[in-house]
């Protein structure tokens, strides 16, 4: 980083698009859309469903040209030198895409042929050991389950020892160990200079990110760090908990409509209240605080406060 004007190095710098826009149909999936991803970092892209996060993706790897804007993927112009940059990514869909009917061992020798690995048969056991993958070389893909499936996939990307790694929401559907232990794995590749940008859905997974940047419905609506994304939401946040069930599904109806509250979220027997006017929070919740059976407490604003609140005010592009 270069400290007198805060901005990476050129060198240092594997992603670096502006104003990026694709339409389809006449609908813009992904509009306006700027950012840089710095070598080594873990870089989280989050985002509803339909929100452009694999558009996006595609198109910084060279699979899709983008109607306007400009960029650059490791160095490679993302409008003419795709081929260039293919062969530099590892690219990790949210559907399994390897072979079904081969064993593990077979498909990462199938890949390290591919890509004409010197030793592919060697490659392939390396690659087994080093994802902890040994015992099920001879088990067929099909056979494994989804986090082993995962862990598959991920040795297959990270064969050709790409300097980036896609990974389009990857760990959909696998339970929490696998997940975390993927993100290990993860961290652990970071750590060797592999850059990482990985669209997900789960807060946790977000927060083992470097930076991270929120899509919604086409518009990049906020990026930075977690601690930088909750800061700049400007949100005040109070926690009003209560044991009556009834009680909690009408105060979760009167406060989602009452002046001053921007985001209203059930967890659990609680409820997280927020607002970007601290003002007018404290004049809605003033009626609740002297009512017998409702405990109402100043709390920090979460990651998933924020992102609620986000989602809240993005316009759907079908709308």
């Amino acid at each position: 980083m270069n400290v007198q004007t805060g901005v990476a190095p050129a060198s240092d710098i594997v992603i670096d698009v502006e104003h990026l826009t694709k339409t389809f149909d006449g609908r813009a999936v992904v509009r306006d859309l700027s950012m840089q991803v710095r070598r080594g970092m873990i870089y989280g892209f989050l985002g509803p469903n339909g929100s452009g996060k694999t558009t996006t993706i595609r198109m910084l790897c060279g699979l899709l040209t983008p109607d306007s804007g400009r960029g650059t993927c490791l160095g490679y112009d993302i409008r003419t030198q795709a081929r260039q940059i293919k062969r530099h990514v590892g690219y990790m869909t949210q559907r399994f895409s390897l072979y079904e009917d081969l064993s593990v061992r077979e498909n990462l020798e199938f890949i390290a042929r591919i890509y004409g690995i010197p030793r592919p048969v060697q490659a392939a056991r390396d690659a087994i050991a080093r994802l902890g993958l040994a015992g099920r070389g001879n088990q067929l893909a099909r056979e494994l389950s989804g986090g082993w499936k995962q862990r598959l996939a991920l040795s297959a990307c990270t064969l050709p020892s790409p300097q980036l790694l896609l990974l389009d929401e990857p760990t959909a559907g696998v339970d929490p160990k696998a997940r975390r232990d993927f993100w290990n794995e993860i961290h652990g590749l970071a750590a060797e200079g592999l850059t990482v940008l990985v669209s997900t859905h789960y807060m946790d997974e977000a927060e083992r990110c470097h930076e991270i940047a929120y899509i919604a419905y086409g518009n990049l609506l906020a990026t930075g760090t977690v601690d930088e994304v909750i800061t700049a939401a400007h949100l005040t946040t109070y926690t009003l908990t209560s044991r009556d069930s009834a009680m909690m599904t009408r105060l979760t109806d009167e406060l989602a409509h009452a002046p001053g509250v921007d985001m209203v979220a059930p967890f659990g027997n609680s409820l997280h209240v927020a607002s970007r006017d601290a003002a007018a929070l404290e004049r809605a919740l003033a009626p609740y605080r002297q009512q017998p059976g409702i405990d109402v407490a100043k709390a920090s604003a979460s990651l998933e406060d924020v992102f609620i609140d986000l989602m809240s005010r993005a316009q759907d592009n079908f709308q």
